[in-house]
């Protein structure tokens, strides 16, 4: 596993004290996050769109439908930019200015393909729904030949990617910690609430343990 390289484009230039580039907090940050956003140009539009991605080893991986327009603009070998942030908690401070967030996220670039071979296609899906809720791939149908043909996978290598993290406490103006305002940190996290069955549920058929007990935390996808 090797670390990022900070290239011109990937190098944090605000705040770069708060820059990480190790593999180990990048991975970490990509596979505690739900959603990234892909970052893409077509006929000189730039788009932006949230998707479901996951990492497996040295690469992320993102999938949809052939006639997506953002897989269409992946799967030809076009630069991406992929982001993933988590928000860890809102940075009251005794200013206006000064208030912020605490924050993880990570910024990659790099160059995608399509994955063809079925096999690893369905490798990727699988983990992308591991990733997603560990234990149910196991129990449902799996995808079939016709599913998988209506479904492109596509890979971005992580070669140039970046992190970057604020953590603890707000910082004021040392004139400002005179101020009789209540300056501080309000922690946020993703939690979930209780399992709402399908309408269409059977009768006796009850919610699994992993989503009575469903967290989000670091976890480490297989290389």
């Amino acid at each position: 596993m090797n670390d990022a390289h900070p290239s011109p484009r990937a190098t944090v230039k605000r705040l770069p004290q708060r820059a990480a580039y190790d593999r180990a907090t990048i991975n970490a940050i990509l596979d505690e996050g739900l959603i990234c956003h892909v970052g893409f140009v077509v006929d000189g539009q730039p788009f932006v769109i949230p998707t479901i991605h996951v990492r497996i080893g040295d690469s992320v991986y993102v999938h949809g439908s052939p006639a997506s327009r953002m897989l269409q603009a992946l799967a030809s070998g076009g630069t991406v930019c992929i982001t993933v942030t988590l928000l860890d908690g809102l940075v009251l401070a005794r200013s206006a200015f000064h208030h912020s967030m605490n924050y993880r996220s990570v910024v990659l670039f790099g160059s995608a393909s399509a994955v063809e071979a079925p096999e690893r296609k369905l490798e990727v899906l699988r983990a992308l729904s591991e990733h997603v809720i560990p234990g149910r791939w196991d129990e449902v149908r799996q995808p079939s030949a016709e599913e998988l043909r209506r479904t492109l996978v596509v890979c971005v290598p992580i070669d140039e990617a970046s992190a970057k993290i604020r953590s603890g406490p707000p910082l004021d103006d040392d004139e400002d910690y005179e101020l009789s305002v209540w300056a501080g940190v309000l922690p946020l996290q993703l939690t979930a609430g209780m399992p709402l069955g399908d309408p269409r549920l059977r009768p006796g058929i009850e919610p699994p343990p992993y989503t009575r007990n469903y967290r989000r935390a670091n976890r480490v996808q297989g290389s």
